[in-house]
């Protein structure tokens, strides 16, 4: 169970929807409470049905016959959600819905890119074959399909029973004016639809059944009563396979996410990280035995980690492919839990990598977290008391609806008292289990703002719902406050007003913003802003530039060059900036600007589930260069070109080059410097992490070989504007003109200098012969998509080679990017947006 309360976030996130639909990954601390799984289980296909029947398709995707397994396990988060139809009755209609194609076998690489870098191909698969139900239309409902639709679930039913009120207009993007009146599933389903067309989306306007849930690999509930949230996890838990179930809601500031995925969830990926990899140096012979790696990258193992070993020699023991534990570890080294006395004396070489462990954990139903929730994870270490009593707060809302039959009214001293006097008593049924202030205070502004469902928090939750871990924030008002300044204005912002108050408002309405980027974050952030208010008013300007996107106003890039564009009169008259930008040198440009000018800085970034935040208020906060990363690793340039040790060298050296020397290098290189070659000290020549390289001899019976001789030719006309013909993408045809081909014999040479070193490097000079004129020479891009070369290098040096897909990863240097984390980013941002506007002086205004 997790609780929180709203205004100061750090992100610590991984998969919660995505996880129980994939088995994809939890956080290593709530692992941690698991067991090691011996044997993968097998995956339980039941029971799953697609919840209509698509017409004729639109988009290709992925064969869809069988659907994912799904066991899970529980959590609670504490945070904030809008409900003015508040449901405790929800079934099924006929729906209108989006077309699918469920036969093509494929993922489309190239439009997954970012979220297979993220995911994987398997989890990309799983992804694809769930039906997930979202109840509850209002805005987080709205974001958490949003979110979903665009990770390209197999489908999608939105439930409500609701209509769309003036107050939803603020929270959720799906609506308008023109929707008022309307059922919130059919009003949702067009805007929705328009954002991925391979998705069958439909839709469901009368009473839910439990039974209709096991249509659905997933359920998900942001407006329901605790009576029906028991009665629907009950049989979500007990059914088999379990039916991974989500309650989660926004009130104000405050919000909550529940997750049961079944009483044995497995986990196939603790983290979701890449198994980390080590360049053996030395193996003792000793017990337990202690491995030394080389000291050009830091090893990332943690105690108790299970490793495997290969390409050891001498001590060939270790080659067998066990698995075996580790402890003690060390930048560079570690201690391994197995005696060596007896093996062979460890000569050179060796790959050490991580094996992953599957774990099972095993969630409480909401029944039981209900009485025992269990540790909380905290945002803020100053309130430990803060997350069971948000715990309390939620339960009590849902009896004071039940008791009253509607939320409380904003700014009403009377609501409030009742609130607060309905989470006494049930802070006094828990007994030893309540908290010991129940702080009027806090429940005050929370019976204040139930009603109210605010865009950032909705943005941020329906991230969260995609997410395994949480972390909330609260932000409590220090100066006396004028109710009248909360009354409704009829107008689409009036659940924000019941919050925080016309001024406020004002504030957000007259801002003068600068966005940097409208990539996938600039995207996001608009939608936001303009749920907000933000610089809608007669003295508001909302400014967004990009420097890859073809934007009529401002397509220029912020940097030195185009101070004649965003110059001193521009900058001294914003607000606040935005960044949502995806290098480090842009942001350190705009952060140099906003320290100069004295302007508030909101910085996000995102990496595949995870994301960061960082606010940066004139003289109250360091700016974000004041502290830097590490610089990001490049490989010495001798390594590339002379003694990689793993594909990202290879790709590297592929792209900087597209022909390579497969043959005549690594045959000089070994000539001289032959296998047992020492250095001047009497050290093995080759040792880690140089790799010993071998030849290719060409053949035309290698598909590889073939397929690079192509590749390279195909370039090298295309360069100088030659006519391709047909032919030449015949392999047959192509083999037989290549066998003609006379190729000197190698002779190798004399003297050759090769450098060693990273220090020993030269700037080379080439000469220039006689050039033809008339010669058309045409520059070409760097194609990601041709990996061969990649490969024949790294088989040269016995480095395993890598498909397609993963050469584009590594050669595009493609940043894993979801839906997800993207939205929790920026929602998290929109939050503290409030604080900049909203005019706070001290930086502890700034903290919850």
């Amino acid at each position: 169970m997790i609780t929180f309360a709203a205004l100061t976030i750090v992100f610590l996130g991984f998969y919660g929807i995505f996880g129980s639909l994939m088995h994809y990954m939890l956080p290593r601390k709530r692992a941690g409470e698991g067991e090691v799984v011996e044997e993968e289980s097998e995956n339980n296909n039941s029971n799953i049905k697609d919840v209509t029947v698509s017409p004729p398709i639109k988009k290709h995707r992925i064969s869809t016959t069988d659907a994912a397994d799904l066991t899970a396990d529980n959590k609670i988060v504490t945070t904030g959600d809008n409900s003015s139809n508040y449901s405790n009755t929800c079934v099924d209609e006929p729906s209108v819905m989006a077309s699918r194609d469920v036969n093509h076998n494929d993922i489309d690489e190239d439009l997954h890119s970012r979220q297979l870098a993220a995911y994987g191909r398997e989890t990309m698969r799983r992804l694809f074959a769930s039906n997930i139900l979202i109840s509850g239309m209002q805005g987080l409902g709205a974001e958490i399909a949003k979110n979903l639709i665009l990770a390209g679930v197999k489908s999608v039913t939105l439930h409500d029973e609701g209509v769309v009120e003036m107050w939803d207009l603020s929270s959720s993007f799906v609506f308008s004016e023109n929707d008022v009146g309307k059922n919130r599933a059919l009003a949702s389903l067009q805007k929705l639809q328009e954002l991925n067309n391979a998705v069958v989306i439909s839709t469901i306007t009368t009473t839910l059944t439990k039974q209709k849930l096991s249509d659905f690999q997933a359920v998900v509930f942001t407006d329901i009563s605790l009576e029906k949230s028991l009665e629907y996890n009950d049989y979500c838990h007990n059914h088999q396979p379990p039916i991974s179930f989500i309650k989660t809601e926004v009130r104000g500031l405050f919000g909550t996410v529940f997750c049961d995925f079944g009483p044995k969830f497995t986990v196939f990926d603790v983290d979701g990280e890449e198994p980390h990899t080590g360049i053996i140096a030395s193996i003792s012979n000793d017990n337990p035995a202690l491995v030394s790696c080389v000291d050009d990258e830091r090893l990332e193992f943690e105690d108790g980690d299970l490793v495997v070993f290969s390409e050891i020699q001498g001590m060939k023991e270790l080659n067998d492919g066990k698995p075996r534990k580790i402890k003690s570890v060390r930048p560079y080294s570690f201690t391994l839990e197995e005696d060596t006395t007896n093996f062979g004396t460890y000569v050179k070489g060796g790959i050490v990598t991580q094996v992953k462990q599957p774990r099972v954990l095993n969630f409480k139903p909401l029944r039981a977290a209900l009485k025992d929730p269990g540790d909380f994870l905290l945002s803020d270490f100053s309130k430990f008391d803060r997350p069971p009593l948000l715990h309390i707060a939620f339960q009590a809302l849902d009896r004071f609806i039940c008791e009253i039959g509607r939320f409380p009214v904003a700014r009403s001293e009377e609501d409030a008292q009742k609130f607060i006097s309905i989470a006494g008593n049930i802070n006094e049924c828990l007994g030893e289990g309540g908290v010991e202030d129940i702080n009027p205070k806090l429940l005050t502004h929370f019976a204040f703002g139930a009603r109210a469902v605010l865009n950032p928090m909705a943005a941020m939750f329906g991230g969260i719902v995609g997410q395994e871990v949480v972390k909330a924030l609260e932000s409590l008002p220090v100066e006396p406050l004028d109710p009248i300044d909360f009354k409704p204005l009829n107008n689409r912002y009036d659940a924000q007003i019941s919050v925080f108050g016309s001024k406020l408002q004002k504030n957000l309405e007259d801002a003068k913003v600068f966005i940097v980027g409208s990539g996938a974050l600039g995207c996001e952030f608009l939608k936001n802003v303009a749920l907000m208010g933000v610089s809608c008013g007669s003295q508001g300007k909302l400014t967004i530039t990009d420097d890859d996107l073809k934007i009529e106003a401002l397509q220029n890039r912020v940097g030195p060059e185009t101070e004649f564009v965003f110059n001193d009169d521009f900058w001294e008259n914003l607000t606040v900036v935005i960044n949502a930008l995806d290098n480090v040198d842009a942001r350190l440009y705009v952060d140099q600007r906003c320290l100069y000018f004295q302007k508030p800085l909101l910085e996000l970034g995102t990496l595949g589930a995870k994301c960061n935040t960082q606010m940066v208020i004139p003289h109250l906060t360091e700016n974000y260069g004041a502290s830097r990363d590490p610089p990001e690793k490049q490989a010495p340039m001798c390594t590339v070109h002379s003694f990689p040790h793993n594909i990202d060298h290879c790709l590297t050296w592929a792209r900087s080059e597209f022909e390579g020397l497969l043959e005549k290098t690594p045959a000089e290189l070994t000539f001289t410097f032959p296998e047992d070659a020492t250095t001047s000290t009497g050290a093995p020549f080759w040792s880690a992490p140089k790799r010993f390289p071998r030849p290719l001899q060409f053949s035309t019976t290698d598909p590889s070989h073939l397929q690079f001789i192509m590749a390279a030719s195909i370039l090298r006309a295309e360069t100088f504007g030659i006519p391709v013909p047909d032919w030449v993408k015949n392999t047959k045809m192509l083999a037989k003109a290549v066998e003609k081909v006379i190729v000197p014999d190698f002779q190798p040479k004399e003297g050759v200098k090769i450098e060693t070193i990273e220090t020993d490097e030269r700037a080379t000079s080439l000469s220039t012969g006689s050039v033809d004129d008339a010669a058309v020479i045409n520059e070409l891009l760097f194609k990601l998509e041709r990996s061969g070369l990649a490969n024949m290098r790294a088989r040269n040096y016995s480095i395993p080679e890598v498909d397609k897909l993963k050469a584009k990863f590594i050669a595009g240097r493609i940043i894993p990017a979801i839906a997800t984390s993207t939205a929790m980013a920026t929602g998290l941002v929109c939050l503290e947006l409030y604080k900049v506007l909203d005019g706070a002086h001290k930086v502890e205004d700034y903290v919850g």
